[in-house]
């Protein structure tokens, strides 16, 4: 088994998970766009302004969130890292200042390509880590992109998540209607793990309401998908849509208006990467020294 395999998620579907990272995008899902502006918030957690920064998958992580961040940093080098390359850049490319001067027109500025070799002081990952099937290996990844005392702000959904609608699929004896979120006491492990030093985690919880079944199924669609290994694998027809939509109707959770309701736990977490630890020197002292010095003792 190789190490990636070993750290794959159970019950998550790697093919499915890759499906939806690289799945086409021009916008955000609204939802990844309000936990980055609560994000922003946390760069206060630093005394000193990172001057350089990585935005790991902005087209998935938010891009409105994106220029948020730059906002809070109008001076920090921005590198970017996503599947679709050209199209995260293009996407957060800052347009210049317009000049009537032609001698003074300054160039759009474009975000770098994420690069190791140049690492950061913040790495910025929102909203993406419960999607992946290797958490660890990309946990490495981002701790190689850090600078010595750089730090990671990170956001995922929590193991709570979705429990109205897990609800409805347990009462009906339907397979889950996703794939199990990890707690933030193990990301926090798993970044220690990583070699990331003070992680901070916490978690708030968000609650969404809808006036019809429709509309839930619909804004979930925008959110993500079903990355259980347990899902129906085949496609589903019209009618399935249908008995899903009167399941949710009959027995999803509701709000004291009679609103559908629907619990997200977000969870947030920071660490840094720290000094490497030296190395405790070793004395190695041949078998027959120490046996020639415990004659000597008995002598």
């Amino acid at each position: 088994m190789s190490p990636e395999s070993a750290d794959r998620v159970p019950g998550l579907d790697p093919r499915a998970a890759a499906r939806w990272q690289r799945l086409p995008r021009t916008e955000s899902p609204w939802l990844h766009e309000e936990v980055a502006s609560r994000m922003v918030e946390r760069l206060q957690v630093f005394r000193d302004a990172p001057t350089s920064w990585l935005h790991w998958e902005p087209l998935l992580g938010g891009l409105q969130g994106h220029a948020r961040v730059r906002a809070a940093l109008p001076d920090a080098a921005c590198q970017v890292w996503s599947h679709d390359l050209a199209q995260a850049q293009a996407l957060t490319r800052e347009a210049a200042a317009r000049s009537w001067n032609p001698l003074r027109r300054a160039r759009d500025r474009v975000p770098d390509a994420a690069d190791p070799r140049q690492p950061v002081q913040l790495l910025w990952a929102n909203m993406g880590l419960h999607a992946e099937s290797a958490p660890q290996a990309l946990l490495a990844r981002w701790h190689a992109h850090l600078a010595t005392g750089g730090f990671l702000l990170m956001s995922c959904l929590g193991p709570d998540s979705l429990a109205e609608l897990r609800a409805v699929y347990a009462r009906l004896g339907w397979p889950t209607p996703t794939h199990a979120f990890t707690d933030m006491h193990d990301w926090g492990d798993m970044l220690v793990q990583a070699g990331f030093a003070e992680p901070v985690m916490d978690m708030e919880r968000l609650t969404l309401t809808y006036g019809s079944a429709q509309a839930l199924l619909d804004d979930l669609r925008g959110m993500g998908r079903n990355l259980s290994s347990a899902r129906f694998a085949a496609l589903r027809g019209r009618g399935w849509r249908a008995a899903l939509m009167d399941a949710i109707e009959r027995h999803g959770a509701r709000d004291a208006d009679g609103r559908l309701r629907l619990g997200l736990e977000i969870v947030y977490g920071h660490a840094v990467k720290a000094e490497p630890r030296a190395r405790t020197g070793q004395t190695a002292v041949p078998l027959d020294d120490v046996r020639r010095q415990l004659r000597r003792g008995r002598g």
